[in-house]
């Protein structure tokens, strides 16, 4: 989906955002000095192969935290976790370098992708920054729409905790 299929997708569902055009994000420090709407919201997302298992995972923390894979592969009994190649992430998200986003989910039609949120953003209303598979381009929607469209596409959502202190 393109990012004006994404906005149509979400007005089709009568799911609310707000946008905010910006330039080229690559990485947290790209948005350095960039006035976002909802800066308690930004989430930073991994996309991650499991080779062994074939499986792959989408990897989303509150955007001022590293993800600590270590912790992640422990708690999910997996034993090589890597990020997945630019090539996997065209063929199953459909996406470039720089856009993850869980809106990439949208495009997985084999349901290939596991969704896991951290904790912080389980509260009851919160909402959640993505790109709308364009990163220059930030959308923020309601943590419990965002589930209902992955889940509603076919693929599985898990909260889980990133922190190493429980």
């Amino acid at each position: 989906m393109t990012k004006e299929e994404v906005y149509k997708f979400l007005e089709d569902k009568n799911i609310e955002y707000e946008k905010q055009d910006h330039g080229a994000v690559f990485s947290m420090e790209d948005l350095e000095g960039v006035k976002l709407l909802h800066d308690d919201a930004n989430a930073k997302n991994l996309f991650c192969y499991d080779k062994k298992n074939k499986k792959y995972y989408l990897i989303i923390v509150s955007g001022d935290d590293r993800v600590n894979l270590k912790k992640f592969k422990k708690d999910h009994g997996i034993k090589s976790l890597n990020f997945a190649s630019d090539e996997q992430l065209k063929e199953v998200l459909d996406l470039t370098p720089g856009s993850v986003s869980p809106m990439g989910i949208l495009n997985d039609k084999n349901n290939q992708v596991d969704l896991y949120i951290d904790n912080y953003f389980a509260k009851e209303g919160a909402l959640i920054a993505c790109h709308p598979n364009d990163n220059t381009v930030s959308i923020w929607l309601k943590v419990s729409d965002l589930i209902k469209l992955v889940e509603e596409n076919g693929n599985t959502v898990h909260f889980y905790s990133n922190s190493s202190i429980e």
